[in-house]
This record gives C-alpha cells, sequence and structure tokens, in this order.
C-alpha cells in the first residue's frame, strides 16, 4: 500500500474517531513525507548517485520534486543537468529510483528562447509562444505541444512549466515580450492557444503549469532582478487566460509571480500574498489544482524577505509546492533546509499541520492522476 492511500485511511479513522480526536496530532514520519512533497529543488550534476547532494535531500528531507536546467547560473556554465537524451534518462531514473514517492521531474520548456531541452545538444527545434501566436494556427500550437511533451517524457520529465498565459500588454517587456514567450496581447487568444499547447502536453501525458498568475505580461521589470511593481500597468483582463483555462478544466498546475500590486494587497507581492493567492486564484477562481511558487531565491521575494518569513508567507498564503532552482543563487541541501524551516514552522504554530495536509492531498491527488503513484 503506497504513502497516499496509507494517509487516506489514517485520515478516515480520525474523521470517525469524532470530536475526541481533534486534538490528535499526525505522526512525525507522515507530517515529514507530506512536508517534503512541498518541496521542489534545483541541483548541480548530470549523474544522481547515492552519494550526491541531491539524492541526500530525496532521503533525507523526503523532497516531493526537482527542476532540471541546462545552463548554470551561478557559475555561468553551459553544465548543470542536461547533456543529450541518453544523459538526462539516465538522470531521471536514478533521481526516480531513490524516492519512495515518485517524484514530479520539471523543466521550463516552453520552447523558442526558453528551452532547456534545444537544439544544440540533441533535441527536435521549438518555437516560441509569440511565432505560435503569430501565426493564427491553433493546429501548431497542439503540435508544438506534443512534440514537447514527447521529448520530455522519453527523457524522464513529467512536468512543464508552460505555458506561459501572461498577456503582452508591454512591447518592451524585459522578462515576457522580449523572450517572446507571450502567445498575444490579446486574452482570448493566449487562452486559445495556451489550450491547444496543453493538449498537445497532455496526449503524451505530461503536467502543464499556467505561470504567471495573475499575469507579468505588463511589467517593466524584471522579478529575478528585484522587486517589480506592476500596479500602474497591470488590468483585469490579465486573468481571462486563467479564468478561461481553469473553467475549461484543463489546468494542473498555476505557477504564482513574484510582482507586487498594492490594488491587490497592499503589503505582499502575489507569491506571498493570502489575497491574491487564496482571495483571487482559489476562491474567485475557482482553482482547486496544485498551485507552484516561481523560484523562491528571486531577488524580488529573497532580497526583500528573509528565507524562513518568505517560506511561511507562501504557504499561509496558499502555495502548495515550493520551487528553489537553486541555480541564481547555489546552495548545497537547499532541499533539507527547506524541509527543516517548513519542520519548524509547523512546530511553531506559525503554519498547521491541516494547512500541510490540504497541500499534500492536492499533490498526491495529481500525481495519482498521472500514474506516478
Amino acid at each position: 500500500m503506497n504513502r497516499f492511500f496509507i494517509f487516506l485511511f489514517f485520515s478516515l479513522i480520525i474523521g470517525l474517531a469524532g470530536c475526541s480526536s481533534k486534538n490528535i496530532s499526525t505522526p512525525a514520519s507522515d507530517l515529514d513525507s507530506m512536508i517534503g512533497q512541498m518541496i521542489m529543488v534545483g541541483f548541480r550534476g548530470m549523474e544522481a548517485g547515492t552519494d550526491s547532494l541531491i539524492v541526500k535531500d530525496i532521503r533525507d528531507a523526503q523532497i516531493g520534486g526537482v527542476i532540471l536546467f541546462s545552463k548554470d547560473c551561478a557559475l555561468n556554465s553551459t553544465e548543470r543537468n542536461i547533456a543529450d537524451y541518453k544523459q538526462v534518462k539516465g538522470l531521471t531514473a536514478s533521481l526516480q529510483a531513490q524516492s519512495s514517492i515518485p517524484l514530479f521531474i520539471g523543466a521550463d520548456q516552453e520552447g523558442g528562447l526558453i528551452c532547456r531541452f534545444a537544439a544544440d545538444r540533441g533535441f527536435p527545434v521549438t518555437y516560441s509562444a509569440a511565432e505560435l501566436g503569430n501565426s493564427g494556427d491553433l493546429k501548431a500550437a497542439v503540435k508544438a505541444g506534443r512534440i514537447t511533451a514527447k521529448t520530455l517524457s522519453e527523457v524522464g520529465v513529467n512536468v512543464d512549466f508552460a505555458p506561459v498565459v501572461d498577456v503582452n500588454r508591454n512591447a518592451v517587456n524585459p522578462v515576457i515580450a522580449a523572450l517572446h514567450r507571450s502567445f498575444s496581447d490579446d486574452p482570448a487568444v493566449v487562452a486559445n492557444f495556451a489550450g491547444g499547447f496543453i493538449a498537445g502536453l497532455h496526449s503524451e501525458k505530461v503536467i502543464s503549469c499556467l505561470k504567471h498568475f495573475p499575469g507579468h505580461g505588463s511589467s517593466t521589470a524584471d522579478s529575478h532582478k528585484g522587486f517589480t511593481d506592476v500596479t500602474d500597468s497591470w488590468s483585469q483582463d490579465e486573468l481571462i487566460p486563467f479564468f478561461r483555462l481553469i473553467n475549461s478544466h484543463k489546468v494542473d498546475m498555476v505557477m504564482t509571480a513574484h510582482i507586487y500590486n498594492k490594488n491587490l494587497d497592499k503589503k505582499y507581492p502575489a507569491t506571498l500574498s493570502h489575497a491574491v493567492i487564496t482571495g483571487i486564484l482559489r476562491k474567485k477562481l475557482g482553482f482547486k489544482g496544485v498551485i507552484i511558487t516561481d523560484d523562491m531565491q528571486m531577488q524580488a521575494v529573497s532580497s526583500e524577505y528573509g528565507f524562513k518569513e518568505s517560506v511561511d508567507k507562501a504557504v499561509n498564503a496558499g502555495a502548495d509546492i515550493l520551487l528553489f532552482g537553486n541555480n541564481l543563487i547555489y546552495e548545497p541541501r537547499l532541499g533539507l533546509k527547506a524541509f527543516k524551516v517548513l519542520k519548524e514552522l509547523v512546530r511553531e504554530g506559525r503554519i498547521s499541520e491541516e494547512r500541510i495536509k490540504q497541500s499534500y492531498e492536492r499533490i498526491m491527488d495529481l500525481k495519482s492522476r498521472y500514474h506516478l503513484i
């Protein structure tokens, strides 16, 4: 019996016990497993031997996922996790073999410039969202998603952090428009082409992830580099692609943006905002699936808030998975660090066990639907 069904059985017993069960705490081993599933982390290495740091994090922190990169930003190197088909397939197989619960293994394979599995490493040529949108051909978007998914599934990657559904509202946006990551300046076109790309991903059983909620397309700054305020540029229609796709029941994951908008939350950026994540994404748009943060090491969060505070705020805002790329800045055993901080926050009563269980259930449901468990 796998851990998911053990958890369901345990939850049922607690529920049947009635009022007398209210003070019963989750056993430490189960809580550790649930906390670990909420962590996704990047790492260095083309292989994953039993003594590698990422395998130690899988073993010691029971982390739920990893993210692969083709380049190491901190080292300014073109070597990180991806060389060719054979190497990546071996890497992902080794990682899965070390985990008691199958891992989410993700990558940013949007197409065009944002392409971890690139043609110069033997992978198929890809088209950017802008090229697909400008073509006006929805079938091309479906085909692009299918080719992308086939590439990923063949090497053991089960999550694509795509499509981008940011509306192209600023032609000189340094992180969206300049990189050709948006399908269109028309939210309806964005929704249609993103839906086609998702259909292509789903045809090969690869998990999709909409990004960046509640919309990064109007920004004038790059949240990788610091505080990004869209108060005067963001508009409600940037929610349209999210709303339409969520209502079409096509959405597996949604990634939050580190953008600040005082009209949505006077204090916190979206990733740390209960008003944005729970208030808008969960309640207003009705999303019931997995919410993952953008990289928690991006400076819009990391330079403004401490590690522990940002973890606390993100989880209490409603995020299910905390993503640490471990690439802009590299930190050995970052998965274990995040695990220990989350566990400490639960022990201090700042994050409830019930909040952890909610995320765990959503994560395990998604893994189950894609037959990972």
